[in-house]
């Protein structure tokens, strides 16, 4: 069963007087429960693509289906709903709150939609990430590696229907990037979510069930 389906996808952006082609022509389907990741080299229009299936940019051309939802058929208020409900960030930077402790950071998206987090499910992705002794800290008293646990734990408390993440690991050392990647991709199959990663990174990519690469918009 595929979660995402991409067909014809284009997306022009305007710069000055010329026309940037960042996704030319993009065909793609997303197995779920798979480990999927995306790689090319900068411009050739992965974070693109990554914000396109998060319905943060809407399509020149094509249509982009997730969890069996049209999101051109989506208005604003609509779409905020689906990327709450149904995508999970992970970023570079982490993007975790400095005045909420780890347990705060990581329940703050049910808080949101108002929802009660799953207790059980809560204590076993804690566990899993090994952050269980630092709940009660604050961000800035963690290391980099544990600050990005954090921030998976986060985009998977709500129990999502696909992952992204957007270079995860780009500002890590070798050791690392490689417990993270490997972290991300252990919870993924735990919990059976569809993980899709963005990166230049080779090791991180060859963790992947499937790679696909980019270059100049198209698929290669």
């Amino acid at each position: 069963m595929n979660i995402v389906e991409i067909q014809h996808l284009k997306k022009y952006f305007k710069d000055g007087t010329q026309v940037v082609k960042a996704l030319n022509g993009i065909d793609l389907r997303i197995e779920k429960g798979k480990y999927t990741a995306i790689v090319g080299a900068s411009g050739s229009g992965k974070t693109t693509l990554l914000n396109t299936i998060a319905g943060l940019y809407e399509p020149t051309e094509g249509t982009v289906v997730v969890d069996g939802l049209d999101l051109s058929k989506m208005d604003e208020e609509q779409l905020t709903v689906f990327r709450r409900r149904k995508i999970g960030f992970v970023f570079q930077g982490y993007n975790l709150i400095p005045e909420l402790t780890i347990k705060e950071n990581i329940l703050f998206p049910l808080g949101i939609d108002d929802s009660r987090p799953d207790e059980a499910y809560y204590s076993s992705l804690v566990h899993l990430l090994g952050l269980n002794s630092y709940l009660d800290a604050f961000p800035h008293m963690l290391s980099g590696g544990a600050q990005q646990c954090t921030a998976i734990a986060r985009a998977l408390i709500t129990k999502p229907s696909i992952v992204l993440a957007d270079e995860p690991t780009g500002s890590f050392d070798m050791k690392t990037t490689q417990n993270v990647a490997g972290l991300l991709k252990m919870t993924a199959a735990a919990f059976h979510q569809t993980l899709v990663v963005i990166t230049h990174n080779l090791e991180l990519a060859q963790l992947a069930d499937r790679v696909v690469r980019l270059r100049d918009g198209k698929i290669v």
